[in-house]
């Protein structure tokens, strides 16, 4: 396949997923959200000598089952199925294909799916740390604030950063740093990965610190 194939197919998915995601309202999982990600894992593939095409077409779809609802479906096997569908307009073998859908579906931190290939790594660690550093606070936020519930605090009154009570991000906005957020640091599979979550992470840290201060902590 020429890199101008190539170049074409992520041109045309590009085009053809953000279309999609225009009426989709959750700024913290849209298409802002996909862009930064395609353009990141792509990034992370010049960096990791990862195939582009794979994980371009992975990071662009990783994302669609988002846009269909189904009760109870978990939004990444969602994904999967979507994916393969698209996928048949695109000029790709069925290895190409099933690797494509591989980083889709392992790309899940709660589905648990151990990737098995660089190009899956890649998405996984791209996708990391967009909730990571400034962009992952903005998106921590936004998220806490749409799925927020009557009873839902920003912190826990008496101990904001989680030292005593039991961590329940349901309930406490600012507990998501310590059951998820600040873990994923150690979850990167690249090295590119590694060292640009160490640097997000930092960011967290001085974020909570200075909210620390502010508190009164």
């Amino acid at each position: 396949m020429s890199t101008t194939t190539a170049a074409q197919m992520l041109d045309n998915l590009y085009q053809e997923v953000q279309s999609r995601f225009e009426p989709f309202d959750d700024p913290a999982h849209g298409w802002e959200h996909v862009r930064r990600v395609y353009e990141l894992a792509l990034r992370m593939a010049r960096e990791e000598g990862a195939d582009p095409l794979i994980v371009g077409l992975a990071a662009l779809l990783h994302d669609v089952g988002r846009l269909v609802h189904h009760k109870g479906a978990h939004h990444a096997l969602l994904s999967v199925e979507e994916s393969r569908d698209i996928l048949k307009a695109y000029p790709l073998t069925q290895e190409q294909v099933e690797a494509i859908l591989h980083a889709i579906e392992a790309h899940s931190f709660s589905q648990g799916i151990e990737p098995r290939t660089l190009e899956a790594r890649v998405l996984r660690d791209a996708d990391r740390l967009d909730g990571l550093g400034a962009i992952g606070i903005l998106r921590w936020a936004i998220t806490g604030t749409i799925k927020r519930k009557p009873q839902t605090k920003s912190y826990h009154p008496e101990d904001p950063f989680g030292t005593s009570h039991e961590l329940d991000d349901k309930h406490y906005m600012l507990d998501h740093f310590f059951t998820k957020l600040l873990k994923l640091e150690d979850s990167m599979y690249t090295a590119t990965g590694r060292a640009m979550a160490q640097q997000r992470t930092a960011y967290m840290r001085a974020y909570l610190e200075e909210l620390r201060v502010e508190l009164g902590q």
